[in-house]
């Protein structure tokens, strides 16, 4: 009776611990390395490669910056203008 108990808990700790990893992996920020459907593989400024599943992938390419949060993804706008002004 014991040792069912220890699985269960055991279970429902590494259920809870796998459930609040992919809630804090869910908000990302970089540059779009690879899309494949629905999900977008991310680079941030740091060089790591995170790959997030998405609602919609916003018209997101290859190459743009953007910033997901919650499955939604945004396309962030490239600023313009001269360096230093």
């Amino acid at each position: 009776m014991q040792m069912k108990r220890l699985v269960a808990l055991f279970v429902i700790l590494m259920f809870v611990i796998g459930v609040v990893g992919l809630s804090f992996a869910a908000d990302v920020k970089g540059t779009v390395t690879k899309i494949d459907g629905k999900k977008i593989t991310v680079k941030d400024d740091k060089g790591k490669e995170t790959t997030v599943e998405v609602k919609d992938t916003g018209g997101a390419k290859v190459g743009d910056t953007v910033e997901i949060k919650d499955g939604k993804v945004t396309v962030k706008k490239p600023k313009t203008g001269a360096p230093g002004y």
